[in-house]
């Protein structure tokens, strides 16, 4: 209820400033916390979709990357805090490092929405009062199922599931879900960190699968293995199916090629522009934040995945 509320919000705000202009003075301060680095481009949409919303709803916002930092993230979010902003959007990538200065800004009375990531333990977990993104262990669980069900794979396999940062929330969650699937079925997971350097990922992932012949298939966990794992498995000089998450041309490649059978799409878009929207729309008119689950219908295969390439890096 309270999201059909929220979404009726935003129409009808949506509506009325098509009427007047695209963009309205800006009265309400929000800082954007992006945990990795602007070179990640998985975010550009985020961004965009952050000051979509910025310009629509009169926020002035501030975009800022801890570069996979924790001490920066917290000395980010408690910058923000002193600064006396309005909101602050922030990926919560750990489940512990962020949990004081989260709590400290929202008892300074600033609204705290996290997006793309959340503590493991949601709103129990951490104080922010709203989450925008995708479930992740979910859909983890999801991809699993569908690559053993398409694929036959059966108590006794081995796959493998490298992750950029295991200790990462994304990784944890993500992982989880496929670790969930696969022990239901009696499937081994083997799973390395591949790091977040493209060419050092597939290297390892490659390396690995050399090494590990009787592996049946591969998991992406993120941006990064998603992109290069059809290209490792080449390098490999093997045949497994391979599946993933989160989009970029090179997964759409692969997937339209049957390279890689699915990725899982968490529309990072809308990661962006909720958040905003939300603390706008909290500031000015009271309205509640409320969790956004962006990762519904998710699942892109070949049979879906051609819609989405023209909004690679834009909308999604």
């Amino acid at each position: 209820m309270k999201l059909t509320r929220l979404r009726t919000a935003l129409l009808a705000a949506c509506a009325a400033m098509a009427f007047t202009s695209s963009a309205i003075a800006a009265d309400v301060k929000a800082t954007m916390i992006i945990y990795l680095d602007p070179s990640v481009q998985f975010f550009n949409p985020v961004v965009k979709g952050a000051q979509d919303a910025a310009a629509q709803f009169g926020v002035d916002l501030d975009v800022q990357y801890a570069n996979n930092d924790p001490v920066r993230q917290n000395d980010l979010i408690e910058s923000a805090t002193v600064s006396g902003v309005d909101g602050i959007a922030v990926a919560i990538s750990s489940s512990d490092a962020f949990d004081a200065s989260i709590c400290a800004a929202v008892k300074a009375g600033i609204i705290v929405i996290g997006f793309n990531n959340d503590d493991l333990e949601g709103a129990k977990g951490n104080c922010r009062q709203a989450y925008v993104g995708m479930d992740e262990f979910s859909s983890g669980y999801e991809l699993g199922n569908r690559m053993i069900e398409r694929f036959g794979l059966k108590d006794g396999d081995v796959v493998f599931n490298p992750r950029e940062i295991p200790e990462a929330s994304f990784a944890v969650a993500r992982g989880g879900g496929i670790e969930k699937a696969m022990k239901e079925k009696g499937i081994k997971v083997e799973t390395v960190r591949s790091g977040l350097d493209p060419a050092e990922a597939q290297n390892i992932i490659a390396q690995f699968l050399i090494a590990n012949p009787t592996v049946k298939a591969l998991f992406g966990t993120g941006s990064v293995t998603s992109t290069v794992g059809a290209g490792a498995i080449k390098d490999a000089g093997i045949n497994i199916p391979f599946g993933g998450f989160d989009l970029a041309v090179e997964i759409v490649n692969a997937v339209e090629s049957g390279a890689m059978f699915a990725t899982m799409d968490q529309q990072p878009y809308l990661q962006g522009y909720y958040p905003i929207a939300q603390i706008a729309l909290a500031k000015k008119y009271g309205l509640t934040p409320t969790d956004v689950d962006t990762g519904q219908g998710a699942f892109l295969d070949q049979s879906r995945i051609s819609s989405v390439k023209p909004l690679i890096g834009s909308y999604r």
